[in-house]
Parts: structure tokens; sequence; C-alpha cells
């Protein structure tokens, strides 16, 4: 693809992209189409209007451009976009006190989920648009030990302890109460087969062949396995898996304007699915990764544009944040917005992880 790309932008001239350029800018800026008489005074070219005319016409054929039909300027398509963004972009350096100022906001929270949760927001006010993080993702941890203490009403306490000495609590509802007893001998009974296995593994593949295992177990130990894949299904619900904040700024872009649409992409926002499994294509993308418009595959994302970077630490991918807003956004500011990002979220996580080894 990129490949392809690069062959599209050598097969347009210098004047050709310059224009191509100019008018992307104004479209960003302006939000208006964008004629030859407009090129003409502020490109610098010192062309005429009629010769722009025809560079426009041969962008448009191209598919570069497209010309609403109330007016005879022209608007990026997303294939321009895509050009400008890979080619033509100069993508802007944050101001000193723009970094200082991200920065000191990450190392204010020793907490990982409130951590993340925060980091949402950070990409929401600084962008005016949805700041989205996708959990971070431990594919080293494994599981150490497993409990449960008997609550009220019908209700288990479970308690997991992983290889990371992180330690998880959920509340589970049962379908009867259990003796102290029948919880230890189920909480035995799962360490025996779930411990030291990865947390993927445990809460997929292991509970699949456990259930197979139902028939030939005691009802005690059915028991703990039905207890297990409450705790697996009650962990890994994707809603779990994703923040995002600052939804409702999309409502003040002018191009999202639309109610129904606004409504379908808030109701995609609610579900979380679409926009999980979109970052996760970007989990490996080296650097920030756009989405433009229909790129995405989820006719609901159609004039969004998705600016994501992975963060990691030490070397290890654990995630992927970014933020969503119209296509029409100033790229050069938020891309490097995103990167820094991601890169403060990393080192946080990193300083977490070493107090916590200390």
């Amino acid at each position: 693809m990129n490949d392809l790309r690069t062959l599209e932008s050598a097969q347009l001239n210098e004047r050709s992209l310059l224009l191509l350029k100019s008018l992307v800018e104004h479209f960003i800026q302006d939000g208006q189409p964008v004629g030859s008489r407009t090129l003409s005074r502020d490109s610098n070219l010192n062309l005429s209007p009629a010769t722009i005319r025809g560079v426009m016409a041969d962008l448009e054929e191209l598919g570069f451009l497209s010309s609403p039909h109330t007016s005879a300027g022209r608007v990026p398509t997303v294939k321009g976009y895509r050009l400008f963004i890979d080619s033509l972009l100069k993508v802007d350096r944050l101001a000193g006190h723009e970094v200082a100022s991200i920065t000191r906001r990450f190392f204010q929270n020793q907490d990982r989920n409130r951590l993340l949760e925060h980091t949402s927001n950070i990409l929401s006010d600084i962008t005016h648009m949805a700041g989205v993080v996708m959990l971070s993702r431990n594919t080293d941890a494994r599981l150490e030990h497993i409990e449960f203490i008997n609550l009220t009403d019908h209700r288990v306490l479970v308690i997991l302890v992983t290889s990371d000495q992180e330690i998880q609590n959920r509340i589970i509802q049962v379908s009867r109460p259990y003796s102290a007893s029948e919880l230890q001998q189920a909480s035995n009974y799962l360490n025996c087969h779930l411990s030291g296995q990865p947390l993927s593994q445990v809460r997929r593949e292991l509970l699949r062949d456990l259930q197979d295992m139902k028939d030939s177990v005691m009802q005690i130990m059915q028991a703990a396995i039905d207890m297990a894949q409450r705790v697996a299904s009650s962990h890994c619900k994707e809603e779990d898996d994703l923040m995002l904040a600052g939804e409702t700024n999309l409502m003040d872009a002018e191009d999202l304007c639309n109610v129904e649409k606004l409504k379908r992409l808030f109701d995609s926002f609610h579900r979380k699915r679409d926009i999980l499994h979109l970052l996760e294509q970007a989990i490996h993308a080296h650097g920030v990764h756009i989405f433009i418009g229909e790129e995405s595959g989820y006719e609901v994302l159609n004039g969004c544009s998705v600016v994501t970077a992975p963060y990691e630490r030490e070397d290890q991918i654990l995630g992927v944040l970014g933020v969503i807003g119209p296509t029409r956004m100033q790229y050069e500011r938020v891309i490097p917005i995103v990167d820094l990002t991601a890169k403060m979220l990393g080192a946080a996580l990193n300083s977490m992880e070493q107090s916590l080894s200390l």
C-alpha cells in the first residue's frame, strides 16, 4: 500500500503536490470548498486561476479531490488526505510548556487503571476530541493464585494474584450459597489446574477445557468450574478493555453535526467493540498510525479520523491509545500530541513497575 502511495505521489509534479497541499490546508482551516481564486491568491506559485483549475481537474480525475454539487470549489477525498499526511504534511513540534504540561500530568497517579483512564482524559482535554486508550495487556503475566471469599446474597469475592504481583478483585453472583469449606476446595482445584498459566489462556482456552471435564468431576468441582467461567466472563468483557473520554466534544465539530450520524457514532462508542477492534489493528504499528474515514472499515467512522500510537514498557507493546475526531482535523498538531502521550504513558507504567519491584 505504501509503495502504491509513493508511486501515485511520484506521478504528480511539484506544482500539483503544492496545490494539493495548499488546498487541504485551506479546507482544514475553513471547512469550505476551495476554489481556484483562493489558491491563486495564497499558493505563492504565481499561477493564473485558469491554470489552477486545470490542475485541480487533474487531481479530481485521479481521485484526490471531489466537487460538492453546491460549489465550484473542491474538497479533499480520503485519498487526498492520505497523500497529504504521508507525503506533504509537516508535523509541528510541541512547545516546551506543552511538553512539560503533558509530562507533569502523567506522574500524579499510581494506580494503573486510574492512570489509563487519566490518559484518555488528557487526550480529550488537549485535542478537544474523543480520547481512547486500549487497556494494557501483559501477555507475560501468569496466574499465581485464586481465592474465593463468601459474601452475602449469593455473592462471592474472587481474588486473583498474578505473576507481576498485581492483585485483582472481582465479585461474582452464584446460583446458591457455598460454605467456606466448599470455596476452599474450589480454589484448591483451580489453583492446581490453572496456576502458572498465562492469563489469556486461563481466561479462554483452559476454561473451555475445564468445561469438557465437567461431566467427569464431582459436584463441588463443577461448581469451581462454573465460578471460574464467571470470573473469566466478567474479567474479559471487551468494554472493560477500553477507556474512552470526551465523546461529547465531537458534537462541536461542524462536519459531524448531523444528529443521526452522531447517534450512530455514540452508539458505537457505547458498545466499544468496533473501536477496540480498530485499535487492535494498530497495535503493531511503528509510531503513529492514522485511519482516515472509510479506511477504518467501519461505516460509522466515515467522516472521522482515528490517530493512534502504541504505548510500551521496556520495548514490550502493551496497548494502543489515540484520538477520534473529524477528518478535517489539525493533523500537524494532533500527531505529536498522540505520540508524546503514548511515550509518557509507557514511561509512567515503567516507573510504576519499578516501584512495585522495590
